[in-house]
């Protein structure tokens, strides 16, 4: 088992989460003296029984009962403005940590999917459950728990024997929220796990929906989802039975220690150890039931308590393997050279090398036509040299920089890439071929222009403005990868590659792609093509064949196709290079 060497940046990371919450102190400082001014506004209801009974029926004045009224009316008044107050600046205190949070998660969310291969939205996920928990009654029960202990005091000095009946009731309440927190927890997180598990197989099989009908896999697909679903339900279910049997007994406490603490003043009454007769009694009576309330709350609550925390490590966690805030050095826009020096990369997540000590180099304006077998390294080492994947060891150099500690928000327009799968996203069609940068309308339609979209564009019912669907759904296969295309080469980057830009196109669309390799070299524009094609050939002025992501051949292309018909028949490789040449290159070439 190997562990990972220690990793500076996710050390300066991973306080964040904890640093960002103790930022809203001041906030919760609020919160907590407004708990604490409800309590004193608590005893309202008692005084006001105690006072009516006291002067209003003593004296029989309208005059004294209606200025109580008002009074107590008053202070219910306020009791409510100062929970509303107390909600809202919690709620102000979740949208905080939220806003502080999430360009954060989001990039370590980014990060994580280009570093393993796979992305998951469970982070924001657990962010809304802690933003959500911040606002719920659960931490109002915690600024609570301060209230108690005034509470316990209070009826300490009405009588210690009166103290500590409610002391043992608190005592009661703590074991009975130990229990819940000891019973529950391993069965609620496991449930969590259980719940994540379920969800993210649903999310699976609804992306791939069409050829799972087309298949006739329904059933299957579903059997296994509602497998990993009754799982869930299962341990959920039995959390929520221990922890309803549990908050069952904490009310049950909590509704007896009133009585129990009433009738233990009277007979401290009756005996003559109690002063203040039965004014005090239910002063005692009523203070000792609220010194359990927070904790009813808790254990009622424990649950919210659980998830949150979950959340809380799961999300500690992963902000502690985020990217580092530094930003790496600015460095003038590239023209184009590039040099790969011994590059050995294995996929995201693993250390088993798919590219091994591939090297080669490319003056700006050349175009490479790469080659080669399925599962030979091409789209390996194309992510490559797009920066997408790390290498284990071997530099990737644009302009003779480290391609990899390139600020990438600086380099991207200077790059272009289409991969196999073209992925195009909800928003006008304009917005899309234009990176959802601001749209320059004139250079859209150069690249418009350039890959033959224009006819399409014109018959579009609102033009470059028309919406094309999440994953561009209202797009052909060939639209979607001219439209892929036409990204590729917007803004007149200097590195441009292309994975497979013919797969999906007719004869007119591979006479739009050679208009535009012609173009991007008449540019002096650094261009790969990955192809299985002979129709690029022509535009193409070295050629690298992969074989098991090592280099079988490079070098100006008439030399190596000389080299490569020598050893495979004279079918798989052209004689002389035409676009009308067979489509098939790359199996016979590698």
């Amino acid at each position: 088992m190997t562990t990972k060497p220690p990793n500076t940046a996710s050390q300066q990371v991973a306080p964040l989460l904890g640093k960002t919450i103790r930022a809203q102190m001041p906030i919760f400082r609020k919160v907590l003296t407004f708990g604490l001014a409800n309590t004193v506004l608590v005893l309202a209801p008692t005084l006001f029984m105690l006072e009516v009974y006291n002067r209003a029926v003593t004296s029989r004045s309208g005059v004294t009962l209606v200025s109580l009224l008002l009074c107590v009316i008053g202070a219910y008044l306020l009791m409510e403005v100062m929970d509303v107050l107390r909600s809202r600046l919690l709620q102000q205190a979740g949208w905080r940590i939220d806003a502080a949070l999430r360009e954060h998660i989001h990039d370590a969310a980014f990060s994580a999917s280009l570093r393993y291969g796979a992305g998951s939205t469970q982070p924001f996920t657990d962010l809304r459950t802690v933003r959500e928990f911040i606002g719920s009654p659960a931490i109002t029960a915690m600024m609570d728990l301060p209230s108690s202990l005034i509470f316990l005091i209070i009826v300490a000095i009405i009588n210690p024997l009166l103290g500590l009946a409610a002391l043992f009731g608190a005592v009661v309440q703590f074991l009975i929220g130990l229990s819940t927190e000891r019973k529950t927890v391993p069965v609620l997180t496991e449930a969590n796990q259980a719940a994540i598990s379920a969800q993210s197989y649903a999310s699976g099989a609804l992306r791939n929906a069409q050829v799972i009908s087309a298949m006739g896999m329904r059933d299957s697909i579903y059997q296994r989802w509602i497998s990993r679903q009754r799982t869930f339900l299962r341990l959920q279910a039995s959390a929520s039975d221990t922890a309803g049997t549990n908050s069952a007994a904490s009310k049950f406490i909590q509704t007896m220690q009133g009585s129990l603490i009433l009738g233990l003043s009277c007979w401290l009454s009756v005996k003559g150890h109690l002063l203040g007769g039965g004014g005090l009694m239910i002063v005692a009576s009523t203070l000792g039931g609220r010194v359990l309330t927070p904790l009813v709350q808790l254990v009622a609550q424990w649950r919210t308590v659980v998830n949150a925390r979950d959340s809380y490590r799961r999300l500690d966690e992963f902000l502690g393997t985020g990217p580092s805030e530094h930003k790496p050095m600015s460095l003038p826009a590239p023209v184009g050279r590039l040099s790969v020096e011994g590059v050995v990369a294995p996929a995201p997540g693993t250390n088993l090398p798919i590219i091994k000590g591939v090297s080669f180099a490319l003056q700006p304006g050349e175009t490479l036509m790469l080659i080669g077998p399925s599962a030979a390294g091409k789209t390996a080492l194309a992510r490559v040299l797009m920066g997408i994947w790390p290498t284990l060891s071997g530099k990737v150099r644009l302009d003779g920089a480290d391609l990899h500690a390139w600020d990438k928000d600086e380099l991207g327009p200077h790059l272009g890439y289409l991969p196999q799968t073209v992925e195009l996203f909800d928003g006008t069609l304009a917005e899309n071929i234009a990176r959802f940068s601001d749209v320059d309308l004139d250079q859209v339609k150069t690249a418009t222009e350039l890959v033959g979209l224009t006819a399409m564009v014109n018959a579009l019912p609102n033009g470059f403005d028309t919406l094309i669907g999440e994953e561009g759904a209202t797009l052909s296969g060939g639209q979607r990868q001219r439209v892929g295309l036409a990204r590729a080469i917007y803004g007149n980057p200097n590195f441009v590659l292309l994975d497979e830009p013919n797969s999906s196109l007719d004869e007119a669309g591979e006479q739009a792609l050679m208009n535009t390799l012609m173009f991007l070299k008449s540019r002096k524009c650094t261009t790969i093509v990955i192809t299985h094609r002979a129709s690029v050939l022509p535009a193409a002025d070295k050629i690298l064949a992969l074989r098991d992501g090592q280099v079988a051949a490079f070098g100006p292309r008439d030399e190596v196709l000389a080299a490569l018909r020598k050893a495979t028949t004279p079918r798989a490789i052209p004689a002389t290079p035409s676009a009308a040449a067979p489509a098939q290159v790359a199996g016979g070439a590698a």
